[in-house]
């Protein structure tokens, strides 16, 4: 069995241990094993789980001699990539340790095994020393220290900040402008264009800012916001 790593970006992680995001990415530009995965390469893979009511297994760091730390939900190809949700494992306290170390980021990697079947890979006729992987036998997918691939990231996790935030917003009492600013920081946007989304959009849109019009949608923005 292979692997190919992926960097994996926690913004935040569910008090559950759920988050969802791309385990892989399609096309750019060659990894670090020189190796590009080609849209479509996990479709038969995927049909042969679903088929066989199986998913690929999580572990850390491709320890098959240990259990798995929890459990892929769903995985579903798009045209950016592999789409993934996994629920880790807290009342196993090695998966509570992994949950709290990706809350910490301090492990940043998902790391997918596998194997490739016959015709599965070919030279890049236009990169010298590159690989295309237009089939893959995905057999796992860990979570892991180092990746080895920077594109693949987790961009959308269940935030308990921005439930915290939704939710005040449906009581009538939304967070102060900086409260929400830390929101936008946490999630990886700019200081200085967090600054303006908070003070310029949030507030007009939200706090009702004599400068702006308050928003007659209050789902329509948070949808917006969670792209």
């Amino acid at each position: 069995m292979k692997t190919k790593d992926f960097a994996l970006q926690v913004k935040d992680l569910s008090e559950d241990g759920t988050f969802e995001g791309y385990a892989s990415t399609f096309g750019g530009s060659p990894d670090s094993y020189g190796d590009v995965i080609a849209p479509g390469a996990f479709a038969e893979t995927l049909v042969e789980h679903r088929r066989a009511g199986t998913m690929p297994m999580m572990f850390f760091g491709h320890d098959m001699r240990t259990l798995p730390i929890g459990d892929w939900i769903e995985m579903a190809e798009d045209g950016k990539g592999l789409w993934a949700k996994g629920r880790i494992e807290l009342e196993d306290d090695f998966g509570a340790r992994v949950h709290l170390a990706l809350k910490k980021k301090r492990v940043r990697g998902l790391s997918i095994g596998y194997s490739i079947p016959a015709g599965g890979a070919e030279p890049d006729q236009k990169r010298t020393g590159v690989t295309i992987l237009k089939k893959i036998r995905l057999v796992e997918v860990s979570v892991v220290n180092n990746p080895a691939n920077k594109r693949s990231l987790v961009e959308t996790v269940k935030s308990e900040r921005m439930e915290a935030f939704a939710r005040r917003l449906r009581d009538g009492d939304p967070m102060p402008i900086k409260e929400f600013e830390d929101i936008l920081r946490e999630a990886g946007v700019p200081k200085s264009m967090a600054c303006a989304i908070a003070s310029h959009g949030y507030a007009k849109a939200v706090l009702g800012d004599p400068e702006g019009e308050k928003a007659s949608d209050v789902t329509a923005f948070l949808k917006a916001l969670r792209g």
